[in-house]
């Protein structure tokens, strides 16, 4: 039988940078005409709106036209892994803060790898997880992105998660239940501790940039529950790259597929996974 051929990670992050654009740039046309979306409903405080499901399109028309060989797993359009690789695609993260005319939302993309598979500049095989990652946020024109085993970048730039040593020194981000409300009065006891262990708790409303604020340290840690795996894939891989943690805090994976995530610098994420551990249980894994 044929040796399968090894992945390409600097073609796939060129396709997945160009995608982003491509995204991004039917996000930002309607940002300007926002009175013309259609938004539906897809349950309870969980908007999908035209921008979402164009966006999407775009994304895959280039993912597809330059990396065949890749699977699709999209919010909106769905798909299950295939192939060596899936691209995960969540086309416009924050749309809440999207159709509130709130400039802080992003397009998220990550290569996500199967078992096994090869790495052209590996010689090991890889263990299942995202390899390649792009997280674009249009407003403020920052582009976040991340190749396994070569670093994170913001732009052109390295980037680091931050060193805070102490949960009592960290700003911590996290969100809120907004669809699922069955856990939240085991969420509520999480958010009191971390208000009283650390500097401050932000909820700034889109997953993928508070992964992304994470591995560049404007962030010292994060945790979520209850997400879905192309909201945390490619700002996993961030995080990791950038020299920090972040895993799923019910141990059920190598990495937070199943939308669990506990992230942050080598200092915060154990204090942080400490902290809310006694009430994880009372939550649950989704």
């Amino acid at each position: 039988m044929d040796k399968p051929v090894p992945l390409d990670l600097f073609k796939a992050l060129e396709a997945a940078v160009t995608a982003a654009h491509a995204g991004a740039a039917i996000l930002q046309a309607y940002a300007h005409k926002r009175s013309e979306l259609v938004i539906d409903l897809k349950a309870r405080n969980d908007l999908v709106s035209q921008a979402d499901r164009e966006a999407e399109i775009a994304i895959i028309e280039v993912l597809r036209a330059r990396t065949p060989q890749y699977g699709i797993v999209a919010e909106e359009t769905g798909g299950s892994p295939s192939g060596p690789a899936s691209w995960y695609i969540d086309p416009l993260d924050g749309t809440t803060n999207f159709v509130h005319a709130i400039p802080h939302y992003a397009v998220s993309i990550a290569l996500v790898a199967q078992e096994g598979c090869g790495i052209a500049f590996e010689e090991a095989r890889c263990e299942p997880g995202p390899v390649v990652a792009v997280i674009y946020d249009p407003c403020r024109e920052e582009m976040f992105t991340s190749v396994r085993g070569v670093g994170a970048w913001l732009n052109s730039h390295r980037i680091q998660c931050s060193r805070t040593a102490a949960l009592s020194d960290a700003l911590l981000a996290t969100g809120f239940p907004y669809s699922d409300m069955s856990f939240t009065e085991s969420y509520l006891p999480m958010l009191r501790d971390a208000m009283h262990g650390t500097r401050g708790v932000r909820r700034n409303g889109a997953a993928a940039l508070d992964l992304a604020w994470v591995a560049c340290g404007r962030f010292d840690g994060y945790w979520e529950l209850r997400l879905k795996p192309w909201d945390v894939a490619a700002g996993t891989l961030l995080v990791r790259e950038a020299g920090g943690q972040a895993f799923d805090p019910f141990g059920q994976a190598p990495w937070p597929e199943q939308g669990n995530i506990v992230a942050g610098g080598p200092g915060v994420a154990k204090a942080l996974h400490e902290l809310i551990g006694p009430n994880l249980k009372a939550a649950g894994a989704a």
